[in-house]
């Protein structure tokens, strides 16, 4: 039994004595691996920094000091200790704990995120803020050494030294984000990390500790400053941007980090801590398998393992069918951001290494670099989340769309994203896209389509071309040998009617499918239609069945605002058509996170939901 459960408060954490932190270190570790094997969840990020955090929570007194996560999935041992260590195991349900930081969950979350690369940016205008009023609270940021693949953490770190004069800037090195880290900045990193002088530099840290207070921690930090500066080089370039570096020193060490947090609360300019974590430190299967662990559903807690589909996801569909299409055509490459496992596009990595292009946390760059890609006659598959394409926005405006570039952009997890919720849910994609001029945009109804629709971008050159699809499995549809090229702008009627007719697009079409039936039971006669294309708008079909029945319905996994109903609607009005048109899918704010049934039943999702209000509506008017 834990000895020390009673520990989830700022207030209980000081009444420990200090000897007694690593055995607290040890019972959250397990309290995690085992109610998230029930759960699922950010496992392997969480595990890494128990005794930071730890540390963060004796040294500083949230909410008045302001402790930023960076992306904050690696928050829930936070959450422990801010007053919410039994609720745990509601960890990502539905009404339970969200898997990120909220500031509407509690007043010790001061800054929500989800995506990565944000703290730093928010965190200093949260000190710029403090300084204007004259507060002495500190302000703490904690990124992973992936969040500074990202380029506005640079825009960030850019503004520091002329902006405050008090940050305390954590970076966590783990050497992963989701996937092992890539490029530069992450070499630049292992090269300090794995230093022949980074013993050396552990010890001088370790006597620097004992040192502390007055003139002689100042003398002695003066000259580790400069034994740091001479042995590891490369840390000039936080200094040059002015902000003073220390470390790197073992991110496991409780005692170290409580006295280090403590010496850098009395520095008078910004500070960046360097610390060395373990990402899924204490759980073997987590160490074995980062990428796994980083997010994950349940497992069994002896093993790890966690239940096998039978049926592919469109993320796996997505990597090997791109391997297969590689292997005619040596001009198609393929582009993620961190994400190769996410995407599926570890298949076509190891089928074709230099083909394949992880740019890291770099939304707008892999944007801007499949544009180049593309203006020289290659063609670039950019395989992002929906929710992180968000990211690029302007790229594929002003760098992809106004050039015509033929850059394929394949958003996954498209529409509701469950468990993770509204920072990663896909529900705005259409919105923003459906707007641009010369784009096409298209979302598959099985994975044959998916197939027919990633062959038919293939062979598209005379613009961007985008595809959605949703998380995890389709319908079971396999998908033929011989793809298919779809003609543009031209959708497929599954089954005629003449009282209305139902427009579900993508994973929506079964729901539509099982709507028909459940309306023919009540006597009303629909036809189904898959949309195919969001833009172009199949606009015969459309006219067509407006001018044959009563009523026309969509149904999309999108915000209703601006998504594909408002398409029909806006040609509904441009062609002066007077017919009633009801228009389903997600309503006008942020989802929150929870089972896709749970959700969808809340939100009036379901086939029952749906037919009850299709047959009301279609009553109404008749």
């Amino acid at each position: 039994m834990n000895r020390h459960n009673f520990i989830d408060s700022h207030e209980k954490l000081q009444t420990l004595p200090e000897s007694s932190l690593p055995s607290l270190a040890q019972e959250i570790r397990e309290e995690l691996i085992n109610t998230l094997s029930k759960t699922g969840g950010h496992l392997g990020p969480n595990l890494g920094v128990v005794e930071l955090t730890i540390a963060l929570h004796r040294a500083f007194r949230t909410p008045d000091d302001k402790i930023l996560f960076d992306v904050s999935h690696q928050g829930y041992v936070h959450k422990m200790l801010t007053g919410r260590r039994d609720r745990l195991s509601t960890m990502r349900q539905h009404g339970g704990l969200n898997g990120f930081l909220l500031r509407s969950e509690s007043q010790h979350d001061s800054y929500g995120a989800g995506h990565a690369g944000t703290a730093l940016s928010a965190a200093l205008g949260m000190a710029a803020a403090r300084d204007h009023y004259n507060q002495k609270n500190h302000v703490v940021v904690v990124a992973g050494d992936a969040a500074f693949t990202c380029g506005v953490s640079y825009e960030a770190l850019n503004n520091v030294a002329a902006t405050t004069k008090r940050l305390i800037v954590i970076l966590n090195d783990n050497k992963w984000s989701i996937a092992k880290n890539t490029g530069a900045i992450a070499q630049h990193f292992n090269r300090i990390a794995t230093s022949p002088a980074y013993a050396h530099l552990h010890e001088q840290a370790a006597k620097f500790i004992e040192w502390i207070g007055g003139k002689k921690a100042r003398s002695l930090a003066h000259k580790i400053e400069t034994s740091v500066k001479q042995i590891l080089l490369p840390s000039v370039i936080f200094e040059n941007l002015g902000l003073r570096y220390y470390g790197p020193i073992n991110g496991h060490d409780i005692p170290l980090l409580i006295r280090t947090f403590e010496f850098l609360k009395t520095q008078q300019e910004p500070v960046i801590l360097h610390i060395l974590t373990e990402k899924g430190k204490g759980y073997a299967p987590a160490l074995a398998k980062p990428h796994k662990f980083h997010g994950l559903g349940k497992y069994k807690l002896e093993t790890g393992e966690t239940d096998s589909l039978s049926t592919p996801t469109y993320s796996e569909i997505f990597g090997k069918t791109l391997a297969r299409f590689a292997a005619d055509d040596p001009s198609l490459v393929a582009i993620t951001a961190a994400m190769p496992d996410g995407t599926g596009l570890y298949n076509f990595a190891e089928a074709y290494p230099h083909r394949f292009y992880d740019v890291g946390i770099a939304e707008s760059h892999a944007a801007l670099f499949a544009a180049g890609m593309s203006a020289e006659g290659l063609k670039p598959f950019l395989a992002i989340y929906s929710t992180f394409m968000q990211r690029a926005f302007d790229m594929i405006v002003h760098d992809i769309a106004l050039q015509k570039l033929p850059v394929k952009l394949c958003m996954d997890r498209a529409g509701l994203s469950g468990d993770d919720g509204p920072t990663h849910h896909g529900l705005f994609d259409i919105a923003y896209l459906r707007a641009i001029p010369h784009m096409i945009q298209m979302q598959p109804r099985d994975e044959e389509e998916f197939v027919n629709m990633l062959w038919t971008m293939l062979h598209y050159q005379e613009g961007p071309i985008a595809i959605r699809y949703p998380r995890g499995v389709g319908v079971g549809v396999a998908p033929r040998k011989t793809p298919l090229l779809l003609p543009i702008g031209q959708a497929e009627l599954l089954c005629d009617g003449e009282d209305l007719a139902i427009l579900g697009l993508g994973n929506f079409c079964t729901i539509a499918q099982e709507v028909a039936l459940a309306l023919l039971k009540k006597g009303i006669k629909a036809a189904v239609i898959n949309p195919r294309w969001i833009k172009p708008l199949d606009e015969n079909i459309v006219r067509t069945f407006a001018k044959k029945t009563a009523l026309l319905v969509t149904l999309e996994d999108h915000a209703l605002s601006n998504g594909f109903g408002t398409a029909v609607a806006e040609f509904l009005l441009a062609e002066n058509i007077q017919l009633p048109l009801l228009r389903i899918g997600w309503p006008d704010h942020f989802i929150e996170h929870g089972s896709l049934p749970i959700l969808r039943k809340k939100y009036g999702l379901t086939v029952e939901a749906i037919t009850e209000k299709v047959a009301n509506f279609f009553l109404k008017i008749s």
